[in-house]
């Protein structure tokens, strides 16, 4: 593991950029997602846009899937996973910190990905590949929202579907101008960006 002190300039400030892009109030919940490369490549689509965080919910029954480093390209090593045993344990949490959570399902009162705004603290929760968001899930979210497409299945595979939904965020907050200044305050800044040189 390096030290801080043992990390090349360049390093250094290729980490800082990528810290100045990271988006604290922009994160994913994961409901008993079992495949290990569909979490796998959603979190590199998380690392891409500038997710700090992502959350899953496993009732206890289940682990996060072990990932694999080549679908993550490692991508795990700098996306921090929280897991919760509950829904309301996971939707609390996100709620003290004043996020809205949206849920993914196919329903009669599902708007557009495209009518949300993903530039408030939001947070993003796509369930697994058979059943989907639970009901209890859905129930307790701030809404409903499905991707609009026009092909005779109308579902995309989760990694996909989280690609989709989190490239319209960065949509979204490139046009806000989050990007350009750091989402984290100097001094914690400076503490995750030793953090990482570390990692």
């Amino acid at each position: 593991m390096p030290s801080p002190e043992s990390i090349t300039p360049e390093r250094r400030a290729r980490l800082e950029m990528a810290l100045r892009h990271r988006q604290p109030s922009l994160t994913v919940v994961f409901e008993n997602v079992h495949d290990p490369h569909n979490v796998s490549a959603a979190i590199r689509t998380c690392d891409a846009v500038g997710v700090a965080e992502v959350h899953g919910i496993y009732y206890g029954r289940t682990t996060f899937p072990e990932l694999g480093g080549k679908s993550s390209a490692s991508a795990r090593k700098w996306v921090d996973v929280h897991l919760h045993q509950t829904v309301d344990e996971c939707f609390g949490n996100l709620r003290s910190r004043g996020f809205r959570i949206y849920t993914t399902h196919m329903s009669s009162d599902a708007v557009s990905l495209h009518e949300l705004d993903l530039t408030e603290p939001v947070a993003l929760v796509f369930g697994n590949e058979h059943d989907g968001v639970s009901e209890e899930a859905r129930t307790a979210a701030d809404g409903n929202f499905l991707i609009p497409q026009v092909g005779m299945i109308q579902s995309l595979n989760i990694s996909v579907a989280c690609a989709v939904s989190l490239f319209e965020a960065m949509r979204q907050r490139t046009v806000a101008g989050m990007y350009r200044t750091s989402q984290y305050p100097s001094d914690e800044l400076a503490q995750r960006l030793d953090d990482w040189c570390s990692r």
